[in-house]
């Protein structure tokens, strides 16, 4: 352990700021790391902001452009293609800078033409792509060819043949659109730290784009691969993810949605602009060609280790099929079932009122700024239903990146609030009723049919309506020793089986169901929970048709299981269950 200071350099909205840090280095993330989020840990593991870094980002705001007044109607259209700062329309097709941030500025020169590398994440799309949008504008200015590149890790967050195979399907498709304009798709395996940058070494690369997220796994990533490069490389950071990128929405950690909504909205003017087209590059690669890959025996090698949780067929990876699920005609979410969306989508007996997007968004494979413009298009017929996709959207995903950004516990008791970590610690002692282990948890063997319905739903189709995840976590808080064991194992169980796990959504909804994270504060203490939020059987019952949501999972397994013709995958469904008491 010992103290670093380090000299950063951000982009906070087109300005560039230098700030030293002082941070004490800790065993499972570097000094740069906690500094470049401008985040100090408290007592408890809550964060505070470090008093330099707060002031310099105050004086740099004061210098940048007042920002737009919130208007009355925050995802009213403007005119295509136009942002609007400061009341004055913009048509630029430049990236926005807000979006950008510079985590190493080269201290030598390079070549001149030195080509200009993206390494490709988070967000695995060839359209309505910033990043990669940020990375051909740097390369038409400087002169420079153009390529991508994709790590694949063997091992990443309990990621199973699910999650593999949904996600090389789609950057093979990936791979096919950026070859038709000329773009070279390098798959690189490995060691980030390692491949990234001797990728970049070896092709004499100036600029290095990467994508953002805010996940601990890959701010480790591209710290590492910024301390390896060469020192002629500059590496930015863009926020292709967010509508309003996540460190311009907010500067600290948000309560809530009601204290991020109106910082998310003020700044939609800005932000919620149509994209500019992806231009071939002006110059061609000429470097080391990327070899022709052979995506069938990739995916075949890479799922074979996660066999366990094999992948799903109801939902067809890749940014077409996004696009489809989209807009298409006869099943195109915005153009079929939007109508109902605002009364159906808390409603796990109607499956089809929810969206679907879900795992494109996790997968980058289609960009929730593109639905949002799409959405506004047609909200002046769906007003009501428009407003409440775009919240669930935007602002709900956005406060989720937020939480884990900002909050480096995302995924322990030790980042909850004070006041839920005490009443749950208070309580973690009081007799349960029931009390079961991972293994019957994980195979869905409880007395509480509703709950196995969910568990096996998500065990098998890789998926589990929103309103039932609540109600899955808290019981899980419900009926094991305490409120660590029930966080790591909801969080475990959403990441293997979940086709859109190890996602922030994910863990902010374990952390909002358990530690009560954006929830709100004062419900009638009770054992076990405190004063978290309590949902019960009955509770459900008054909410939603139980029976028809057992049934519909039941049949779907059923399905699944005559197509597998192989009856021994699908564990028998329990009799009828006792109740949750009132």
């Amino acid at each position: 352990m010992q103290a670093t200071i380090l000299k950063l350099i951000h982009v906070h909205r087109g300005l560039v700021i230098d700030s030293e840090w002082k941070c004490t280095q800790r065993s499972f993330v570097s000094a740069h790391f906690l500094a470049s989020q401008k985040v100090k840990m408290g007592p408890g593991g809550n964060t505070a902001a470090g008093v330099a870094v707060k002031r310099q980002i105050k004086e740099s705001k004061s210098q940048s452009p007042k920002k737009p007044k919130l208007a009355k109607e925050p995802w009213q259209e403007v005119a295509a293609g136009e942002a609007k700062v400061d009341g004055k329309a913009s048509t630029s097709t430049e990236v926005n800078a807000g979006r950008v941030r510079l985590l190493k500025q080269a201290t030598a020169s390079a070549a001149e033409g030195a080509p200009v590398v993206y390494w490709m994440s988070r967000d695995q799309r060839s359209c309505d792509n910033w990043a990669l949008l940020y990375a051909a504008e740097r390369a038409r200015q400087q002169g420079s060819p153009l390529c991508v590149v994709f790590n694949l890790v063997d091992s990443f967050l309990n990621a199973q043949a699910r999650h593999f195979g949904f996600m090389l399907r789609g950057l093979r498709i990936v791979d096919q659109k950026l070859s038709s304009m000329g773009i070279p798709f390098f798959l690189l395996q490995g060691k980030a730290e390692e491949t990234i940058s001797e990728f970049v070494e070896k092709t004499g690369a100036s600029i290095l784009v990467m994508d953002f997220s805010p996940l601990r796994i890959g701010r480790v990533w591209r710290e590492a691969v910024c301390k390896r490069v060469p020192p002629y490389v500059s590496v930015f950071e863009v926020d292709a993810h967010n509508v309003v990128p996540v460190w311009v929405a907010s500067d600290k950690q948000e309560y809530g949605a009601r204290t991020i909504r109106g910082k998310i909205h003020r700044h939609l003017p800005e932000f919620l602009v149509d994209y500019p087209p992806l231009l071939p590059p002006a110059h061609a690669w000429t470097l080391e060609k990327s070899d022709s890959i052979d995506w069938e025996s990739l995916i075949s090698e890479v799922t074979k280790k996660g066999a366990e949780v094999p992948e799903v067929k109801w939902c067809e990876p890749g940014e077409d099929a996004a696009m489809e699920l989209l807009l298409g005609e006869k099943k195109g979410f915005l153009r079929t079932r939007i109508r109902n969306y605002a009364d159906d989508r808390n409603d796990p007996a109607k499956p089809g009122g929810l969206s679907g997007l879900s795992p494109y968004l996790h997968y980058g494979q289609l960009s929730a700024q593109r639905c949002a413009l799409e959405g506004r298009k047609v909200r002046r017929s769906y007003t009501k239903d428009i407003d409440a996709f775009l919240e669930e959207l935007v602002i709900r995903r956005e406060l989720a990146d937020n939480f884990c950004y900002y909050q480096l516990h995302y995924d322990s008791l030790q980042g909850a609030y004070e006041w839920a970590r005490n009443t749950l610690l208070a309580h973690a002692s009081d007799k349960r009723e029931h009390i079961y282990s991972k293994d019957e948890l994980e195979k869905g063997k409880t007395h509480d049919e509703l709950w196995n319905a969910a568990q096996l739903e998500m065990v098998h189709l890789g998926k589990m309506h929103g309103f039932m995840r609540m109600y899955w976590a808290k019981k899980i808080l419900e009926w094991t020793r305490g409120p660590e064991e029930a966080l790591t194992i909801s969080i475990y169980l959403n990441d293997k089986y979940e086709l859109d796990g190890r996602d922030p959504n994910g863990y902010v909804g374990c952390m909002w169901s358990i530690c009560g994270i954006h929830d709100q504060v004062g419900w009638q203490e009770r054992p076990v929970f405190g004063k978290i939020r309590y949902m019960n059987y009955n509770g459900c019952k008054r909410k939603f048709n139980v029976d028809g949501y057992i049934q519909y999972v039941k049949r779907a397994l059923f399905e699944l299981k005559k197509a597998a013709k192989n009856p021994s995958e699908i564990p028998p469904s329990k009799t009828p269950a006792k109740k949750d008491a009132l």
